[in-house]
């Protein structure tokens, strides 16, 4: 039976399977675009400010709970989260599964400085290039759906791109698999992405795992 990650991840790697471009092209145009800001640093200057550090969400639609915010405003809803507080803000740019879209990044990127996270199911090293062309300063590897080797990749060319990554674990041997990169960030995901189901419990007991 597939589930929705199979679908999604399906997609993804179809896509970029028939991607003919060469890495190291990648890499050299990726370098020209916007120098990249610290996610990890603007946390930690919220959270020594005595504050909550957010990382505020643009996202149209789910793909379990369908549309959400289909008609939002992703450069008004970036300014009202910046004059929230917020310390950072992620993007949905995968489109057929929540109807996000490279425009989006770009509204909000030019509505706000906060470091941007896009969010999306990277799959290929390319797409970490992709990243930081379209302007945002952090990139999401999400364990369940990167082998080892594709992930050493994505976490090397991330380095030479100078873009912050958010590692994405929702189960003890992602985990694992992810502390071996020393990580300065490490997301709970509190859903179950075969399912979609949410288990708070079995959330809190892998965030207690993870090193301080």
């Amino acid at each position: 039976m597939q589930t929705y990650l199979d679908g999604i991840v399906a997609w993804h790697r179809e896509r970029a399977e028939s991607d003919q471009r060469d890495l190291d092209d990648c890499v050299e145009s990726a370098m020209r675009a916007r120098e990249p800001v610290s996610l990890a640093q603007s946390l930690r200057t919220s959270i020594q400010s005595g504050d909550i550090a957010v990382i505020a969400e643009v996202k149209r639609r789910s793909p379990s709970l369908g549309p959400l915010v289909a008609s939002l405003d992703p450069h008004l809803l970036a300014t009202q989260y910046a004059n929230g507080g917020a310390s950072a803000i992620s993007v949905l740019t995968d489109n057929p599964h929540f109807g996000g879209s490279v425009g989006d990044l770009a509204k909000v990127r030019a509505a706000v400085s906060l470091p941007i996270l896009r969010k999306d199911f990277t799959v290929d090293a390319r797409d970490v290039c992709d990243t930081r062309s379209m302007g945002a300063d952090a990139v999401l590897l999400i364990a369940a759906v990167l082998d080892d080797a594709t992930m050493r990749q994505c976490v090397e060319v991330a380095g030479v791109l100078g873009l912050s990554i958010v590692f994405e674990a929702h189960d003890l041997n992602e985990l694992e698999r992810v502390l071996r990169f020393q990580p300065e960030i490490v997301g709970v995901n509190r859903r179950d992405l075969h399912t979609f189901q949410v288990d708070v419990q079995r959330s809190a007991a892998l965030a207690s795992e993870i090193p301080a």
